[in-house]
């Protein structure tokens, strides 16, 4: 008797779980899913945009401050860009 019990909850519970498997696929095909799964991916470039953005923005800082503290590494950015190196030359 609990063998029978035990495969009558086994099979209810593999009922439950491809139903569920199976609406979700359904869905996902749907047009409503597929306009949902672009605008997920839409959401995911941004935010992966975004954080490489900040991330290349902190290196960057990182290497001028490196280069701006050793005295001859500045003589080598103002040799590298003139212009921007130094905006009181500018002004002369």
């Amino acid at each position: 008797m609990r063998s029978r019990i035990a495969w009558f909850v086994a099979g209810s519970a593999a009922g439950i779980y491809s139903t569920v498997k199976a609406r979700r696929a359904a869905y996902r095909l749907s047009a409503p899913g597929i306009v949902d799964q672009a605008a997920a991916l839409g959401l995911g470039w941004r935010a992966f945009s975004a954080e490489m953005q900040d991330g290349m923005q902190t290196r960057e800082h990182d290497i001028v401050r490196r280069l701006t503290d050793d005295p001859q590494s500045s003589l080598r950015l103002e040799a590298i860009h003139p212009d921007e190196a130094t905006p009181d030359k500018k002004a002369t």
